[in-house]
């Protein structure tokens, strides 16, 4: 594959997964969170989930990384929490060389991790609606 993305729900660990496989392999790692236009940080920061419309431009621009690390010859391990079949159809766009590896915890263990978190944008609050949009 040139490309692997490591899915799941925010804290499912796809960082600490991607950081731990791309020295194993040599692969170049991306966190999709990179991607995200400021206003999808902000409003994940209120407590505000997001929405499919605010999602495309998101998902396009990591689909257009995993196609710039194809055209150089490195591949790429990328940490997105692509939570619909129709977020991963985008990421995937018709390639026969990206696999998605799905991150699974249940919704305790999940919040545990979401808890003990610091630093990061997407509070615990939003859990329940990523398990929601999950497919």
């Amino acid at each position: 594959p040139v490309a692997i993305i490591l899915m799941g729900v925010s804290g499912s660990g796809k960082s600490t997964v991607a950081e731990a496989l791309a020295r194993r392999t040599g692969f170049a790692v991306e966190d999709a969170d990179t991607f995200h236009p400021q206003a999808n940080i902000d409003k994940m920061h209120a407590g505000i989930p997001l929405t499919d419309d605010d999602r495309w431009p998101w998902l396009r621009a990591i689909a257009a990384a995993i196609d710039r690390n194809t055209e150089t010859g490195w591949p790429v391990i990328i940490a997105c929490s692509a939570l619909k079949r129709a977020y991963r159809d985008v990421l995937v766009h018709g390639r026969d060389d990206v696999r998605i590896v799905y991150l699974k915890g249940s919704r305790d263990l999940i919040a545990r991790r979401l808890a003990a978190r610091r630093d990061h944008f997407m509070p615990p609050s939003l859990l329940d609606s990523q398990f929601a949009t999950l497919e």
